[in-house]
């Protein structure tokens, strides 16, 4: 099974960033095959129907839908933007929501946010969840989110609570059996 592997925050070194590679690491181990996204290589102006309908896709959006073609599941962690998810992750969304047929639809989705806060990150994972639904993805019931992220990893990026350790990786392992089920 191929998913694909996303953290929605640009910044390097973020959370975000951080809690997307364990749970790569955790899925690798099941023997899943991964490939992490980088959105910063997905350059995309703004979505205009003018634009798609003169000049076209643009070459990123292209790129991003032919991986999306080949993937199973995909797997994002975000940060929590004004109590929702970042705006340049709901541009991209939407220049590959255009494509017919739809790429994705039949997807299955883990969400996953890691952030400073004491919700961790939880109410923008519950907007993410709606585009998603709407072009026919299965998203995973059950989400993660890491709250007091600036405190939670150590210095080679582990959790330091092994609990909350425990959990992703069962978080993890679920979703993969979820997304297996799901095979079209």
């Amino acid at each position: 099974m191929k998913v694909l592997a996303f953290s929605l925050s640009l910044r390097q070194g973020s959370f975000n960033g951080k809690l997307i590679q364990l749970v790569i690491e955790s899925a690798e181990k099941l023997g899943v095959e991964l490939e992490l996204i980088d959105l910063s290589a997905y350059e995309l102006p703004a979505y205009n129907m003018d634009i798609q309908n003169t000049v076209g896709f643009p070459k990123a959006a292209n790129d991003l839908k032919d991986k999306l073609e080949t993937a199973q599941g995909i797997m994002l962690a975000s940060p929590e933007y004004n109590f929702s998810y970042p705006g340049h992750f709901k541009n991209t969304f939407d220049w590959i929501s255009r494509y017919q047929p739809m790429p994705w639809a039949n997807k299955a989705v883990l969400l996953l946010s890691a952030s400073p806060s004491l919700v961790g990150g939880n109410r923008g994972l519950w907007h993410l969840r709606v585009p998603f639904e709407a072009c026919g993805a299965f998203v995973y019931p059950g989400m993660f989110s890491l709250a007091s992220a600036h405190d939670a990893f150590t210095e080679s990026g582990a959790l330091k609570d092994e609990a909350m350790a425990k959990r992703l990786e069962a978080t993890v392992l679920s979703y993969i059996r979820f997304a297996e089920a799901l095979k079209f």
